[in-house]
């Protein structure tokens, strides 16, 4: 099986419309399909869950690895009669601007993807001949398998688009008209993810957003030729074998006189990012997940340890706030040593308040800091971090690959900070973060499939091993 990997010219022409609407089509077909999403994307994930009822793995060679973005294609992927795999920005677009890794290229290669490109034709006619021309010629390692032109105005538009393509030897497999009931709902942080609790009232122009998906689904089904892409899928057998490792492994069985450590995972309207690959390999370190919900649980469940990962804490400051009983039972687990990490969100809604719509809403207290939500960007993209002392998971001075997308901000306390960032856009680092005792909190999203010994040192710290966090495992 050869996996589609669809691409863009660009941003915002269409990708997520024509990935959602294909993996939908295939299931209605009854095809068993496989989706996954390029890049650090929580978001796209949840609507492809949506379309086809499997949860979508993330592949990220920054949060993980070229070998492990492999494994994971291999595992997801195995029981799959096509996968699909929806690109992020444009085709070549990575991490830096020289070099396309972490691009949609880049996983096309590893996966042996045929590339299926998505052109916005809009405001396009004959030129789409050297533009498709351009992509088709730029990298001859990949497998260019076709085009799908989407916004197209009219019968005319098609028939021009149709000879350019034909002049530039790049087969069509759909021609998408123009439509204005398709589009999604949008955050600051991306589109109004799909699997949330609160689906049913998420609405589009009046209507359920899961209406709008089968509406898209429609769209795509009426208008690209599935048949051919069935046979782009099923040109070859697998191009990646799986190989299991630590990172990606099931969970170990558990031994007679052992039990599991209950790791409780934040999880609900507020709290939902997670990589499915990031909580296998928690498990795979010899965690149970015990999910819970700050909004709508009276108090922490009885647990080992605690991650918080990110969210839209300030979608549901409110709710957060009024639910005081759970933030007492966090804080005063907090203050007796459980083990915490807490992503973005999760810091969040450790902090003793939180700044929203001008108004101070009390969030936990386990941290003595004030998060802001600003009217700005605050970070996006790609950070390495490295942690200025021992801390719950890493050494002083050693570095983790993450990810940031946050609209907040702290002021930070110097006697805590956890990390020192650095990215392409700040190579001389900026602090990030708190750290104290067994508690760990900061903006930096992980993927823990890419770093196996954090996991074992969280799962160590929540087991009680002495020096497990850090010093035992270096």
């Amino acid at each position: 099986m050869i996996p589609l990997a669809i691409g863009g010219v660009a941003s915002g022409v269409g990708k997520t419309t024509v990935a959602i609407g294909l993996m939908g089509a295939f299931r209605r077909q009854g095809i068993r399909v496989a989706p996954f999403k390029t890049g650090p994307d929580y978001i796209d994930p949840g609507y492809h869950l949506a379309a086809t009822g499997v949860p979508s793995r993330n592949l990220d060679t920054w949060l993980t690895s070229a070998q492990v973005v492999q494994e994971i294609y291999a595992r997801g992927s195995a029981e799959a009669e096509v996968a699909v795999i929806e690109g992020a920005m444009g085709l070549f677009d990575g991490r830096a601007g020289a070099g396309d890794q972490c691009s949609t290229a880049e996983i096309a290669r590893l996966t042996g993807a045929a590339v299926v490109l998505v052109v916005d034709c809009a405001r396009q006619a004959r030129s789409l001949a050297p533009v498709l021309t351009g992509f088709a010629a730029f990298d001859r390692r990949l497998n260019l398998a076709g085009a799908i032109l989407n916004n197209v105005g009219s019968p005319a538009h098609t028939r021009i688009l149709k000879d350019a393509a034909r002049e530039a030897g790049v087969p069509l497999l759909g021609v998408l008209p123009r439509r204005r009931d398709i589009s999604l709902d949008s955050r600051h942080l991306g589109l109004v993810q799909a699997d949330e609790p609160l689906a049913a009232a998420v609405r589009q122009k009046g209507e359920p957003a899961a209406e709008v998906i089968e509406r898209i689904i429609d769209h795509v089904e009426g208008n690209l030729d599935l048949e051919a892409m069935l046979g782009l899928s099923r040109g070859a057998t697998a191009v990646v074998e799986p190989r299991p490792t630590a990172a990606v492994a099931p969970a170990a069985p558990v031994l007679p006189g052992q039990s599991r450590i209950r790791l409780a995972v934040a999880r609900d309207e507020a709290f939902s990012f997670y990589y499915l690959d990031s909580l296998e390999a928690l498990e795979a370190a010899g965690a149970e997940l015990i999910y819970f919900s700050p909004l709508h649980d009276p108090e922490l469940p009885a647990c080992d340890g605690l991650y918080i990962g990110g969210g839209y804490p300030e979608m549901f400051a409110a709710g957060l706030e009024a639910n005081g009983s759970m933030r007492v039972s966090v804080a005063a687990a907090v203050g007796d040593g459980l083990p915490v990490y807490a992503e973005c969100g999760g810091l969040v809604y450790l902090c003793r308040e939180l700044e929203v719509d001008g108004r101070r809403r009390t969030m936990v207290g386990a941290l003595p800091l004030t998060a802001r939500m600003t009217g700005s960007r605050q970070a996006l993209g790609y950070v390495e971090a490295e942690a200025r002392t021992d801390n719950l998971m890493f050494a002083s001075g050693e570095r983790v690959r993450g990810h940031e997308f946050h609209w907040s901000t702290i002021d930070w306390q110097e006697e805590n900070l956890a990390y020192d960032c650095f990215s392409s856009r700040e190579p001389g680092g900026r602090a990030d973060g708190f750290s104290a005792g067994n508690l760990l909190a900061s903006y930096v999203h992980i993927n823990f499939a890419g770093n196996p010994r954090a996991a074992e040192r969280l799962i160590g710290a929540c087991a009680g091993v002495k020096g497990a966090s850090v010093r035992a495992s270096l």
